[in-house]
């Protein structure tokens, strides 16, 4: 009986402990290296896009498991996975994030959805809807050999999920792939996608509801082959950073400035500065975060892809610091930051 109980009592400190360790907060960013959530397991959210919503940030990405295959047909590197769905994570302070599970999920047992494991899933990005109360997200939905160039739709009650989806289009009869939203001050809601075979980005107003673009759009960036768009805006100004097409492999990051969404856009050149900016850290843009926007507070959030091994993708967060005499914006590398490093200018 002793024996049995020393051995109890061994056994619950043990699971006390792996709780804990599992549970350790992160107090750090630490760009490229592996992220693990309050499980203790790797974040897997690739591709993705945050929102926040009431006190909380939930970020949604493309959830890859399994092997990384490269279709027997291919004639470029089109490294893919099976769909799996859309992983949801939540957060108080950006660092330490909750798996709430799959905001959307795969379809395995009908062919013909843009959600089968066969098919592709990339990019989302979820907004709410203040008038109808609902949480919208888009993806770029893609057939299995990525003909199909179109954007797929979902909706859901709550930012958890989970999402029903609506189905896929063409926004304005035009190829839609690399993509993602913007809501304005006034509840405007905008999509941008490279389209024309990722020649020149489209920037699409949404309906009221944002599960539609309203017919107005523009082509903006002709003929430049940028894709990768993370939108946000500074003092009246819209800002853009996006990177070039050369499949998974890393290329010189962009960012560029406009007074209105649907104006001109001026090309500001690569912000980012230190050891292999000029491969924009090997990382690519997907979002970046207004942190404390009015005070130029945000964080440029880039996928680290490993395109042989993609479920092992990683991340790349780093602060996007704007100078306050200047205005110019930078990002810095940093191989490890905290929240303090955005208010340094």
């Amino acid at each position: 009986m002793k024996f049995k109980f020393i051995m109890a009592v061994v056994s619950v400190l043990l699971t006390a402990a792996t709780t804990v360790s599992a549970q350790q907060k992160n107090d750090t960013f630490r760009p490229k290296e592996i992220w693990k959530d309050t499980e203790g397991n790797a974040i897997n959210a690739h591709g993705g896009g945050i929102m926040y919503h009431k006190g909380t940030y939930y970020w949604y990405g493309e959830y890859k498991v399994g092997k990384t295959v490269l279709p027997s047909w291919a004639t470029w590197e089109c490294y893919r996975t099976d769909v799996t769905g859309v992983s949801c994570y939540s957060s108080k302070d950006l660092l330490n994030w909750k798996f709430e599970g799959l905001a959307l999920k795969a379809v395995p047992d009908d062919p013909e959805s843009d959600l089968h494991p066969s098919k592709v899933i990339e990019r989302p990005k979820v907004i709410y809807n203040a008038k109808t109360k609902k949480f919208v997200m888009w993806v770029h939905a893609e057939s299995a050999d990525y003909g199909m160039a179109a954007a797929g739709v979902a909706v859901s009650d709550t930012p958890e999920g989970p999402f029903e989806y609506i189905g896929s289009f063409r926004p304005n009869d035009s190829m839609s792939r690399d993509q993602t939203l913007f809501v304005d001050d006034d509840g405007t809601a905008y999509q941008f996608s490279s389209s024309e075979n990722n020649q020149t980005l489209h920037i699409n107003r949404l309906t009221d509801d944002y599960l539609k673009p309203d017919g107005t759009f523009v082509r903006r960036f002709i003929g430049l082959a940028r894709e990768a768009p993370a939108v946000f805006k500074y003092k009246g100004k819209y800002y853009m950073l996006s990177s070039g097409c050369t499949g998974w492999d890393p290329n010189q990051a962009e960012l560029a400035v406009a007074d209105s969404i649907m104006g001109e856009w001026t090309i500001l050149g690569n912000p980012c500065t230190g050891v292999d900016a000029d491969k924009t850290f090997y990382g690519q843009s997907t979002y970046v975060i207004p942190v404390n926007a009015k005070k130029g507070e945000f964080i440029a959030c880039f996928d680290l892809w490993k395109k042989k091994d993609l479920a092992d993708s990683r991340y790349i967060w780093l602060p996007l610091q704007v100078d306050k005499k200047t205005g110019k914006m930078s990002i810095p590398w940093m191989a490890s930051w905290n929240m303090k490093d955005l208010k340094k200018k």
